[in-house]
């Protein structure tokens, strides 16, 4: 068995083969450093650099520069943006259709029947794209439904969802689209010039790599001006929140300020690796490392090549009953790659993250990691097929 020394990002941490959190870059740490005042100008040109840029990844700016949509900040997870955007957008009086595939569908329902919201749902296995021609049936035959709810893509399982398929059946039915691309965004093309959404719910700890505590809601303006008086919530409106920075440019309520100059930065070096075509680029190149080195040692990737995205990876558990996940965990973290368990109920599986800093040379070394792992477990194959005796 050949010991690899512990893998570390440039701070010397763990690397984070998760969906988030994220390993981040030094450069973001170290904007962190410093101390502002939540109504110092300084910070406030940060922050409205990164509420505008964020509209510009959105594509949601017309032929003469500007901008159909603006970027509500919340403060807390992307969670609070996401509930954020379902009982500020559907109204007291409306009726939510939530596409299910995956644990954060489920809790978007869970959060619009917590507010009141009339609810409908469409359900399908974990590792299925939702039926378009039942969402489209459903919309026909319910005229009740004003909106409906849909992942980008669900890091439950992994899977791309047909966002842009999705959009073009609830535009035709006249009905209104809320988006959580919260795993997605910064680095899967979402544009607002061809894809129709009231609403997009994603945050600052994902594809934009940096630290966790600010969600956002990117809004299309005319679909907020119609926002008043329908949030559940003080903190949680965002048709109050908008007012407040059109009128002073700032926050309601204390910012998480170094989370945003955090984010500042690491929208710069966004940008500077190319944008969300460059962002993507890189982390297609780690899943498919990634993918061919575990499938390699016989791993069982839960998703055909044409449903899985490339920000995490769920693969199936080996059937060799010396492969103890807890020691297998235990066993690359002692090497420095932190995974995830899995979530599914549809197969037992564990989940290897292709985001944040990280580049095909540090999935080389998870591999390695993996690969000691099973040795030291005796496990010589990962697959379902029970290693020979």
């Amino acid at each position: 068995m050949t010991i690899h020394k512990p893998a570390a990002s440039e701070t010397g941490d763990p690397l984070l083969l998760t969906p988030g959190p994220l390993t981040t870059s030094a450069s973001v740490k170290q904007a962190m450093v410093h101390d502002w005042g939540s109504r110092d100008a300084g910070f406030l040109a940060i922050n409205k650099m990164v509420l505008d840029r964020i509209v510009e990844l959105a594509g949601a700016v017309n032929e003469r520069g500007e901008g159909t949509h603006v970027t509500v900040p919340v403060q807390g997870s992307g969670t609070f943006a996401v509930e954020a955007m379902i009982t500020s957008f559907v109204p007291k009086t409306g009726k939510l259709l939530v596409l299910i595939n995956g644990a954060y569908g489920q809790r978007a329902l869970k959060i619009a029947q917590i507010a009141g919201r009339a609810t409908a749902s469409l359900e399908t296995p974990e590792d299925t794209p939702p039926d378009l021609a039942q969402l489209e049936a459903m919309l026909a035959a319910n005229k009740d439904i004003t909106h409906v709810f849909a992942v980008h893509c669900e890091t439950t399982s992994g899977i791309l969802n047909p966002i842009a398929e999705v959009a073009e059946i609830v535009a035709k039915q006249g009905r209104r689209l809320l988006v959580d691309s919260m795993s997605a965004f910064g680095a899967l093309e979402i544009d607002a010039r061809k894809i129709t959404y009231d609403a997009l719910a994603a945050s600052s700890n994902k594809c934009l790599e940096g630290v966790p505590g600010l969600g956002f809601v990117v809004c299309r303006n005319t679909a907020l001006a119609e926002c008043k008086g329908n949030s559940t919530t003080l903190v949680l409106d965002l048709f109050d929140q908008a007012e407040a920075f059109a009128r002073t440019g700032q926050y309601r309520f204390t910012p998480p300020i170094h989370v945003i100059v955090a984010l500042g930065k690491a929208i710069e070096e966004h940008a500077a690796e190319g944008g969300v075509a460059g962002r993507g680029k890189r982390y297609r190149d780690n899943a498919k490392v990634l993918i061919d080195g575990m499938r390699a040692m016989g791993f069982q990737t839960l998703l055909p090549n044409d449903l899985q995205a490339p920000i995490i990876v769920t693969f199936h558990m080996p059937t060799d009953p010396k492969f103890v996940f807890q020691r297998f965990y235990d066993g690359l973290k002692d090497r420095g790659y932190v995974i995830y368990p899995g979530k599914l109920t549809v197969a037992d599986s564990f989940r290897m993250g292709c985001i944040g800093r990280l580049y095909p040379e540090h999935m080389k070394g998870a591999l390695a990691a993996v690969r000691d792992v099973l040795d030291e477990l005796r496990v010589s194959n990962g697959g379902p097929a029970l290693a020979a005796e």
